[in-house]
Order: C-alpha cells, then sequence, then structure tokens
C-alpha cells in the first residue's frame, strides 16, 4: 500500500510539473495575437472625437494617459501605468528615427517634467486626447515639445 501511495505522489508531481512547465514555455496564440498593432491601432482609432477629461480613462472620455493605458489594455491585452510620466520611466526609449507604430511619444519641458503622451500611428502623426478631445495630429506640432519615444511591446 505505501510503494502504491509514493507511486501515486510522484506521478502527480511530475504530471503537474510538466503541465506548469508546458503552461511557461509555450506561449498561446491568443496572448500572441492580441499584440498586433492593427488591434491596437483598431482600438485607438475608435477612440477619436471623444472628448477630453482631466483624470478620464474612458470609455467616454479621456486624458492623454487615460487613453494610451485604454488602448494597450484593450488592444494588446497590456496594463500599463496610469501617468505619461510613469509611462516614460517604465518603458525602453527609442530615438524618434526608429519610432514604430504603436510606440507612445511623449511631451514636456523635460525627461522629469512629462505632461503629455500620445501613441505614433506613422507618417509622422500620433492619436492622443488634448483639450479638443482625441485627435489625430503631428508630433511635431509647434504647440508641443517632444521629450522621447518609448517602445511598450514589439508590435507585430
Amino acid at each position: 500500500m505505501k510503494k502504491w501511495f509514493i507511486r501515486l505522489a510522484l506521478t502527480a508531481v511530475a504530471v503537474l510539473g510538466f503541465t506548469i512547465a508546458t503552461n511557461m514555455t509555450q506561449p498561446t496564440t491568443a496572448s500572441a495575437a492580441t499584440k498586433s498593432y492593427s488591434k491596437v491601432y483598431k482600438v485607438a482609432k475608435a477612440q477619436l472625437g471623444k472628448r477630453y477629461g482631466w483624470g478620464s480613462t474612458g470609455p467616454s472620455s479621456f486624458d492623454c494617459s487615460g487613453l494610451t493605458s485604454y488602448v494597450y489594455k484593450k488592444g494588446a491585452s497590456i496594463k500599463i501605468p496610469r501617468t505619461a510620466q510613469a509611462q516614460y520611466n517604465k518603458y525602453k526609449h527609442v530615438k524618434y528615427a526608429h519610432a514604430k507604430k504603436g510606440d507612445l511619444v511623449f511631451f514636456g519641458s523635460s525627461v522629469w517634467g512629462i505632461s503629455h503622451v500620445g501613441m505614433y500611428i506613422g507618417g509622422g502623426k500620433m492619436i492622443d486626447s488634448q483639450n479638443r478631445g482625441v485627435i489625430t495630429e503631428a508630433v511635431k506640432a509647434p504647440w508641443w515639445h517632444y521629450v522621447g519615444t518609448a517602445r511598450v511591446t514589439t508590435l507585430s
């Protein structure tokens, strides 16, 4: 009886270990598919025209970092920090010349004074939320002081 119990316990541990190892090393198709630029862009584009609201995180109104947080959560299942400064601080910075669609672009007085964020959509443009609501505009618009670009994740 004792040997039978030991075999049963060892078998259970082996099966459990194999199951955990398999789940840790093999990404699911769903999570890989959720990190596509087209999905993130689709969520961002659907917010165009919504009103600006200081501290708003959607879905009816947004501030700038509320918009980027919402877009990444809904479009890529990625929870990013709530404020523009925290978003800037968390992610790897890339040169503007190497910006990819879906990267975050930041504005403010300096790297310690980030006050605005938008999502780069290519062609020198971004989707952001500001006093005119959620719009598409130029990253290098004269009313913004560009500070940097950061990559949340690699989007396919």
